[in-house]
Order: structure tokens, then sequence, then C-alpha cells
């Protein structure tokens, strides 16, 4: 069974029969070859039988009238008895129904043109003939079938593209997310409040129909410790409200015990009792929700996800569990917008939980794209959504990936009586307003220095949407709403998502080494010469482009370390300042008291109840993050094509596509298309592996200095009684005082560590990695290698067809079958 008859049975509402398909090996080709009485055997029951069979007779017309000239002319040019290729062309015709939903994307365009293929089928497709060759690798154990054996395992498809969504409550990210995945009950919005610490992934359900939800839990010693925090700030006094921080406890607390946790320690509020009803928080495991539509599944995420709105329509719940909750993730079913996109609906900073602040991070550093949502009326000027765009600005950037942020005004169509004008008249005033709120938008992020070293002008777009128009069109026509617009820019995240070029590509390098050294691939005696003659070329070649890599390499190091050295030297002068600008801001009172506690108890950070974050390690650490910004920002860009360390990795090249051109080579054709291909697949891992760990660098000079500083919290946490406010203050200025001399060489010396490692560990692979493919394609021969003549030829078609090469070859190829090849369409 592949992908493809997968996907059908999924879309159709018949995922229950994916199993029975299975088990009788049911792939693309026999599903169309399906008789009714093979059709009665697989599905006993009538009223299932007859919807699937009407759900087939349909993909067949379509199959037979969408693409007239290949159907009428697919027996021309190639022999009848070969079924790999009647498989080709009956799979060449098909297309995802699910794509009529929305604009075409590069795939469906593709799918659309006389002749091709939609990219799930060639992927499918490759991945069966891949599987097929893999099982004919004899198991001999040499070098050559391991390495073979081992490349092929690697094959694997890119994870999906991150988009974060960032926004206050009642600034419509619910509804906007519903209006562009077309999922208008989805996410609950209107009177539900949304819970500041619960993050939620929306992504595509790949395994059947049905709309589901993930949702995993906090620990129990993590609640416990909550517990204990949460009881000693509050003190004696249990009504205490007379902070934010209190008033968030006290919130917290009452949605999922009610009154009950007034009276009771800790240890009793840990009662199994309270948690009957979601046993997953205590064995501890991810609590799964499935129905069959979004409005169902909304209604049962609402006590997961939203804070008791007070009103009619949450008085029968007694508990809510958003509190417990770290994720939610929820996926939905035939959309093909989140096909390799996850919107991720993120709370505006970091949380006192450590486990949901660490998961925040990582979230946010993982986006590609950022969504910065608000309401339309004084965009501008609207404080709190330039606070979390400065707030996520560094975790999102030099600490991230983010190459894009979209600023989102919401509510476009609220126009002050409206019903006064006609209806052109109140779509002109909209887009004139709509038009001056981008400029002045703009205008006010060109004055934002402090995210401004981490993004330029190029990365930020202005939108203007209506969620409730883009629906009900009253005034406006859906493009005016601009929801299409997203929906494109989601789109393109699908299209540039190399899933199946790189897979494909891969294999075409593989089948090619593996053509290459088998015997069967040309006269030895010719091949060894010239085989000899490009080792040569490349070794020296291999040389001369490694120390290209290593010299920028160098001179970022230096450009490192200068920069760190003067940050030290900034920071020891300034640090007793940073440090009294957060531990004593000219606030007094026990609304003060109560904040360094909570700064103390959770390690020198602090989320207040309005959602802005203080965080003493990274005001500690500024002056060595700030040193170092725009040398960061430029050897690790998130923008552009450049790539890391000047772009010396993403140039690295044997010249091998220059070299299979000249006739002196052509023997060794096979070889060097592998070496080709192989070299991207190198540089794409390298790639990945840099941005990765690039982000485990810049945040390693907060993280040293976090690390100094836990013996000051540690010391301050015990300090009790009558004083403790002056104490506290006293005991944090003297220990960084004291470790000034140490703590900021440290977090240099850390830095510079971590920045070396990953040079060498680029240098070492890149030179390991690519000298092991010279020895393995012209230093190694296949004694029983197979011959793959027709899965090359069949891979290589799929391959042009992807890059869209103007010279592409006839996809129905007229290569005679091999004895395996008809093996293809049966494993």
């Amino acid at each position: 069974m592949d992908d493809f008859v997968r996907n059908k049975l999924t879309e159709w509402n018949h995922s229950k029969l994916i199993p029975i398909f299975e088990e009788h090996e049911i792939d693309t080709e026999s599903l169309y070859l399906l008789n009714e009485q093979q059709i009665t055997e697989l599905i006993p029951k009538v009223g299932t039988r007859a919807k699937f069979e009407e759900k087939l007779k349909l993909l067949k017309d379509e199959r037979n009238t969408a693409n007239p000239e290949t159907v009428n002319s697919s027996a021309q040019g190639r022999p009848s008895t070969s079924d790999t290729s009647d498989k080709v062309k009956r799979k060449s015709d098909l297309q995802d129904e699910s794509s009529q939903r929305q604009p075409p994307t590069r795939k469906q365009r593709l799918a659309n043109k006389p002749g091709s293929y939609s990219e799930e089928i060639i992927l499918s497709d490759v991945k069966d003939i891949m599987r097929c060759v893999h099982q004919k690798i004899p198991p001999q154990d040499n070098k050559l079938n391991k390495f073979l054996t081992e490349r092929i395992s690697d094959l694997k498809t890119d994870k999906k593209e991150r988009v974060g969504v960032f926004g206050k409550t009642g600034a419509g990210k619910s509804s906007l997310i519903n209006a562009v995945i077309g999922e208008k009950d989805l996410l609950p919005s209107g009177d539900f409040r949304a819970c500041t610490s619960v993050m939620i992934e929306v992504e595509a359900n790949m395994q059947n129909s049905k709309y589901e939800a993930n949702i995993e839990f906090i620990t129990k010693e993590e609640w416990k410790d909550e517990l204990w925090f949460s009881k000693n700030f509050l003190g004696d006094n249990a009504d205490q409200e007379s902070d934010d921080d209190s008033r968030d406890i006290v919130e917290k607390l009452s949605a999922l015990y009610g009154e009950d946790w007034k009276n009771k320690s800790p240890d009793d509020l840990m009662n199994d009792r309270y948690f009957k009803e979601i046993p997953e928080f205590l064995l501890p495991k991810e609590k799964i929700l499935t129905v069959k539509t979004a409005k169902e599944l909304s209604a049962k995420l609402v006590r997961y996800t939203r804070s008791d709105p007070k009103d009619e329509e949450g008085k029968d719940i007694k508990r809510w569990y958003w509190p417990l909750v770290k994720c939610v993730t929820i996926k939905v079913p035939n959309n093909d917008l989140l096909k390799h996109v996850t919107l991720v609906d993120l709370p505006g900073n970091g949380d006192r939980n450590k486990s949901r602040d660490k998961m925040w991070k990582k979230l946010v550093g993982s986006c590609s794209t950022v969504w910065i949502v608000t309401e339309m009326n004084r965009a501008a000027s609207e404080r709190e959504a330039w606070e979390i765009l400065e707030s996520a600005s560094s975790f999102m950037g030099n600490g991230g990936q983010c190459q894009h942020i979209y600023f989102i005004c919401t509510k476009s169509d609220l126009i002050k009586n409206s019903k006064h004008h006609s209806t052109a008249d109140v779509r002109a005033l909209i887009l004139k307003r709509n038009e001056q709120a981008k400029k002045e938008v703009k205008e006010e992020f060109s004055k934002l220095k402090e995210i401004k070293k981490h993004f330029s002008d190029e990365s930020f777009k202005v939108f203007t949407v209506s969620s409730d128009e883009f629906l009900e069109k009253n005034y406006l026509d859906p493009d005016d709403t601009e929801i299409p617009k997203l929906q494109e820019c989601l789109q393109d995240l699908n299209d540039c998502h190399s899933e199946t070029l790189n897979y494909v590509s891969g294999a075409h390098g593989i089948l090619s080494l593996i053509q290459g050294a088998s015997r069967r691939g040309g006269v030895r005696s010719r091949n060894a010469d010239t085989k000899t003659a490009v080792y040569t070329v490349l070794q020296q070649k291999m040389r001369d482009e490694l120390d290209k890599v290593r010299k920028p390499m160098k001179e970022t190091y230096l450009g490192f370390e200068k920069c760190l050295s003067e940050g030290v030297e900034k920071s020891k002068s300034s640090c007793e300042k940073d440090l009294k600008s957060v531990i004593n801001p000219n606030k007094s009172g026990r609304g003060f008291h109560r904040t360094l506690k909570c700064i103390v108890e959770h390690d020198g950070i602090h989320k207040t109840k309005k959602g802005k974050q203080i965080n003493l390690n990274m005001k500690l650490s500024s002056c060595l993050t700030e040193s170092i910004d725009e040398e960061f920002k430029k050897t690790f860009p998130n923008e552009g094509n450049c790539g890391p360390f000047s772009g010396v990795l993403n140039s690295f090249s044997l010249d091998t596509k220059m070299m299979k051109e000249k006739t002196e080579y052509k023997d060794v054709e096979l070889q060097l298309i592998f070496l080709s291909t192989e070299e991207e697949q190198i540089k794409t891992k390298l790639n990945k592996i840099i941005r990765e760990r690039k982000k485990t660098i810049y945040s390693s000079l907060t993280t040293t200095i976090e690390t100094n500083m836990q013996k000051c919290y540690d010391e301050a946490k015990q300090i009790k009684g009558p004083g403790m406010l002056n104490d506290v203050r006293e005991t944090m200025v003297k220990h960084v005082v004291g470790s000034k001399n140490v703590m900021f060489q440290k977090a240099k010396a850390v830095m510079l560590k971590q920045l070396d490692d990953l040079m060498k560990y680029i240098l070492v692979n890149l030179e390991k990695t690519v000298q092991k493919s010279i020895e393995l394609s012209l230093k190694t021969d296949g004694v029983s290698i197979p011959d793959v003549t027709l899965e090359l030829v069949m891979v290589k078609n799929h391959y042009k067809e992807l890059q869209g090469s103007p010279d592409q070859e006839p996809l129905i190829c007229a290569v005679p079958p091999s004895p395996a090849a008809a093996q293809l369409t049966t494993n």
C-alpha cells in the first residue's frame, strides 16, 4: 500500500479500511484495477461499499478526462508488456482533489500540466522504487553495500515549517487562524478568554479524517512545586489579591480547585481525586481527543486552553485544566495549507513554569515566520503588540531562524456609521484607512532599534485583514480582506518545502552510484584510467575548497573574540547598575516585595500578570549580547540565500556538474552525478546542524550568567522575616560585584568554545563525508551490485520533472523492463 491510496481513503472518510488495504497490498495501480467482486470481498458492508464505489468511479472518471493527450498516447513508444511503465502511465494523471479548496500551489500547478505527476505521487513512486532497490542489495558486509544500505535508510523528508502567532487576548488570533485555514469553528473565540500560558500547535492530520488534539501536561512534580510556591507567596491571607501576581495565582488555583485550595495544603491538593477526569496527568502521558468535526473538538478543548468566562456558556464546567497544560497539538484533516506548515498560537513571552518556558523558547526559535496580531484600531500605537515583538525578537532572530515578520491588523472592516454610506463608499473608506495604517506601522517599525538588530525592513510586512468580511462579504471582495494573501504566504511555505525534491535528488544520486559501480556499468579496463584521473582532480579540488571554508571561519572567530572582549569590559562597568534597575527600580511597598520574591524563586525570571517578562539573567548579559549582535547576524543570517560564514559552505563545490559535461569524463558520468547530488545532501545536512547549534551558541551568554547566579538565587531564597527585601538586595549585589571579573569572562569563553567546536565539526565532517563519497564512487567496484537501469531512468525522469527542466525527457520511458522491474508494482 502506498501513500496515494492511504491519502485517498482518508480523504473519502474510509480510514477504517486502511489496515484491510494494507493487508491485501492495494497500491495505486491495483486500486484502479479493482473489480466489483474484489471490492465486495474487501468491503462486506453494503453501505460502506456503496460509498467507496462511488468515490472510486469519480476518481477513475477524473483520471480519464484530466489529461486526454496522455491517456490517448500512452500506448505509443513503449513495450506493452512492461508492468512498471503501465504503473507510471496510470499515475501520471492523478491529482489531489483536496487542492480545489484553495488557490493552486506550485505542486498543484505541476499536477495540472499535461503528462505530469503531482508531487505526492512522485514521492510515493520513488519511495516504492527505493524500497525495492534496498531489498535487492546483497547482504555482503563490504563498504559499498553497507554505505548504500545506510544512505537509502537515511533518505528522509524534511520537517515542517513553523509559523508563530502572537497577540493579546481579544486581538482576533483565533478568528484569524480559523479563517486562513478554512476551519470556522476550530479555535474557540468570542466569550471564552484565551489562557496566557497554553501553547497551541495546529497542523495537518495525515493519518485519518478525524479532528484530533494531543494534550501534553506539565509533570506532577512541577505542579507540586507551583502549589508550594503559590501557597507560600499568598501567605496566610488566602483572599489576598492586592497585586497582579496574587490575582494571577488565585485565578489559576481557583480554576482547578474551586474554593478547595484555600484551606488545604499542597500535599492535599495533589490528591488523585482532583485529577480523576485526566488520568493522563498522573501517569504521565498525553491525553488524546478524537472527534468528527471541528466544532466538537473546539467544545472539548475549551477547559484545556481557555479561562472561565463567568458566563452561561461555561457554567457546567466544574474544573478548568489549563493550569496543568504545557502544549496542545491540534490535527486538522484534509487541509493542504497545513501539509508542510504548523501554526503555533503562542503566549507573548515565556512562562514562570520552567518546562513551559523551555518549550516556548524552543517553539519561538523554530519559527521561520512570525505573525504579530493586533486590532486595527491604533495598530501603530498599540504598545502591547510591539512589546511582544521586542521581548521575543532575540529568540526569533539571532537566537532562532525567523525570516519573515508579518504585522497583522485585524478587524479592518469596522467603520463607524457605515450604515449611512453605500457599499462602494464603505469599501473605499476601508481600503483608504488600511493603507494609512500600513504606512504608520512601517514607520513605527523603522524606529525600533533593538528589533532592527535582528531583522531588516525587507523581512517586515503589514497586512490589514478582516476574518468576518472574508466569510460574509458585506462590503469587501475576498482579496480586499487580505486573508487570501496570508493563505498565499502559507502556500509559499508549502511550495518551497523541499521534501519531495530532496528525497528524489538523493535517490537519483544513490541509483547513479549503484549503476556506476556495477560491473554492467561499463567496460572496467576502459574506466580504470579515467577513474584514477578524476580521483586525482577531485582530491586537489576538495583541498582547495576546504581552504576557502577554513579562512573565513578563522576571521569569524577573531571577530567574535574582539566583540566579546569589548562586551566583557562594558558588562563589568555596568553590571551593578543593570542589577539595581531590576531589583531596586524605585518601587516600594509590598507589591515589589512580592515581585522580587518571584524573581528569586524562579531563578531570575518572572512573568507578570500583564505578560511582561522580567529576566535578570538577560539584563546582566545584555552588554555581551549587544556586542556580538551585528557580527552574529552577519555570520548566521536567517534572511537571504547567502548562508552561514559568508556563504562559503554553500559555495563549496567539486565542480562535478562541469566535469560531467566533458567528453573525457563520460565513462564516469554516473559517479559524477552521485557526487553532485551527495555534495548538496551534505551541505543541506550541515546547514541544518549549523541552524540548530547557532541557537545554543547565541543563548550561551545568558545561560552562563544564569548558572553563575544560581548560588546567589539559592541563598536569597532562604532569607525570611523582617528586612527580607533589603537583605535579598544586598545578597545579590554582593554576589554580582564579587564575581563580575570571572562571570563575564567565563560567558565569553563558553561562547568562543562553542563557536570553535562548531567550526571544527563542519570542517571535519565536510572533509570526511566528501572524501568517503569520492572513495566509494571512484575506488570501489560492486561485485554483486544489482542492475538498476530501469529504476534510474524512472527516478531521473521524476527528478527532471520536479526541477522543471526545459529539456525534460519523456515520462513514459521506453527502456525494456528488467526481470526485477515487474516487482516494483507489487512491492
